[in-house]
């Protein structure tokens, strides 16, 4: 039996949390339920609301009468929870990125590796596929996403390939999009190119940093004062928004002044320094190796 994932940075993001007994948490990315199980087990008369967009999470459902899970996009967050009438809770974790489940079966088309079709949805509800962008959108925005999303420096380049390509076929698998770029790949470089490639394109099919902002705007109007947040980015995209936000309570980092030029911040930083993983747990789990964890107390 495949393991469906493995939660990266457990014990740190747990402690992190400073979980109180009774208290009402959130975990808004489910997947294989690591993290709401090492929470519950934290929790007397508490209660744990766990979101995932991909209904595949179903699957790890605990049966626990504390417990409630929602098959939803995390950007909604506070709606879903007014819906079941949580006003106000004492911590949120996130877990952010793609399960081992979701890398792992090659027909989600999130991996590079093999020749699936080219779909990298979170929600299979959702109408738009990584096919799909190839297919519709202009160059000058290819282009773009292959740039801000990918931090790739060929991103004109890249985006003039697919254009080409599919005005003589539609590139609709990863070997399609393998053969299109193969002369564009630096050499020695190839699975980091791969990778940036499909992060660029699974960002922009799953409107991840949207949806990131949105979650995190929400959570801190719902968070409790003394609650906290901890959240576990993979790249820096991620880790960048989430380190202005818990700095500044916005996303571009600018801290507020009032009156008097003090420092208005919603959030205190609990961990100055960003926390990694150990050599250990890379060396059990190596897809953990560039987590990040930031953890914040709001005032």
């Amino acid at each position: 039996m495949t393991v469906y994932h493995l939660p990266a940075l457990l014990e740190e993001s747990i402690a992190g949390l400073n979980l109180k007994p009774e208290g009402i948490y959130v975990d808004v990315t489910f997947g294989g339920g690591g993290h709401s199980r090492a929470i519950l087990e934290k929790l007397t008369t508490g209660r744990l609301i766990a979101f995932d967009q991909d209904s595949d999470a179903v699957a790890n459902f605990i049966n626990d009468e504390r417990f409630t899970f929602l098959c939803q996009n995390f950007r909604y967050l506070k709606n879903n929870l007014r819906y079941h009438g949580v006003k106000a809770i004492d911590g949120l974790i996130a877990d952010l990125g793609v399960s081992f489940h979701q890398f792992d079966e090659q027909e989600r088309g999130f991996s590079f590796r093999g020749n699936a079709k080219l779909d990298m949805r979170m929600n299979r509800q959702s109408s738009v596929k990584a096919s799909d962008i190839l297919w519709s959108y202009e160059e000058e925005r290819l282009a773009d996403i292959f740039y801000n999303y990918g931090e790739l420096t060929t991103s004109r380049r890249l985006a003039a390939a697919i254009v080409k390509a599919r005005a003589v076929k539609p590139v609709t698998t990863v070997t399609d999009l393998t053969v299109t770029l193969r002369d564009l790949v630096p050499p020695r470089e190839e699975n980091k190119f791969w990778a940036r490639l499909f992060q660029s394109l699974r960002i922009e099919v799953n409107s991840e940093l949207v949806a990131l902002k949105e979650m995190l705007t929400q959570a801190l109007q719902l968070l409790k004062p003394g609650g906290r947040l901890a959240v576990i980015t993979y790249h820096s995209l991620e880790d960048r928004l989430v380190k202005n936000f818990f700095r500044s309570g916005n996303f571009d980092g600018e801290s507020e002044k009032d009156f008097y030029g003090n420092v208005s911040a919603p959030l205190r930083v609990v961990n100055r320094k960003v926390i990694v993983p150990t050599e250990q747990e890379i060396m059990n789990n190596s897809r953990a190796r560039s987590a990040r964890l930031r953890i914040a107390e709001k005032i």
